[in-house]
């Protein structure tokens, strides 16, 4: 991944950005060429010196019994947005300004492992399903559904884990940008509601200023 120093992830907002509840690719290369799904997962810390992501697939999905050719990769998205020049206090000033693209993303390394266990499978389901529920006031949880059912559910599905190796990971949140030109992205961004990647914009600035301040 192309990483300018200014844009390079701190590890903070790497696990941040793992830890949130979302959906990633994973993608894998086989003898039958690239495969690739979307899928929800959690983010364990604790297996190995990198954590892992855990997940499944459907058992019809032939993408988890396909051979894999060296490490897979799960690539992470956070907010995005187009930024528009025209919220720059420097258009003003000079003109020398024009559209970018604004994001947070992760490149995800690591060693496929499948879980073809109906215990891993319920552990995984339910911290997955407790991840997004938590945001509703009523959350649904599994024991809420019958259990001959839920049993069911579980065998149509394979579990997913990817030991992590290594990451690449990027914020290009207008770090480059001064201050001025950020207020106005900030701005720009709440106005239009795309009120994450204001936080996220904003976000960064607040992590640059103790490297300013120790330089």
């Amino acid at each position: 991944m192309y990483t300018p120093s200014h844009f390079a992830a701190s590890t903070d907002a790497v696990r941040n950005l793992l830890a949130r509840p979302a959906a990633a690719n994973l993608i894998t290369m086989t003898p039958h060429g690239l495969l690739a799904t979307l899928l929800p997962f959690t983010f364990d810390p604790s297996v190995g010196d990198l954590g892992a992501l855990h997940g499944h697939l459907a058992r019809n999905n032939t993408q988890w019994s396909e051979p894999v050719t060296g490490e897979a990769l799960v690539i992470v998205q956070g907010a995005d947005a187009y930024i528009s020049p025209s919220w720059y206090e420097s258009k003003a000033e000079h003109g020398r300004v024009v559209p970018t693209w604004n994001y947070s993303t992760a490149h995800v390394y690591g060693r496929l492992v499948i879980h073809d266990d109906p215990a891993w499978l319920a552990g995984q389901v339910r911290r997955l399903t407790e991840l997004h529920e938590a945001q509703f006031e009523h959350p649904w949880a599994v024991d809420d559904a019958p259990e001959r059912f839920v049993a069911g559910q579980l065998r149509a599905i394979v579990g997913i884990e990817l030991v992590i190796t290594r990451i690449e990971a990027k914020q290009k949140l207008s770090q480059n940008r001064p201050d001025g030109d950020i207020d106005g992205v900030v701005a720009g961004l709440d106005a239009g509601g795309q009120s994450a990647m204001a936080a996220d914009v904003a976000q960064a600035r607040r992590d640059k200023e103790p490297e300013a301040q120790a330089g």
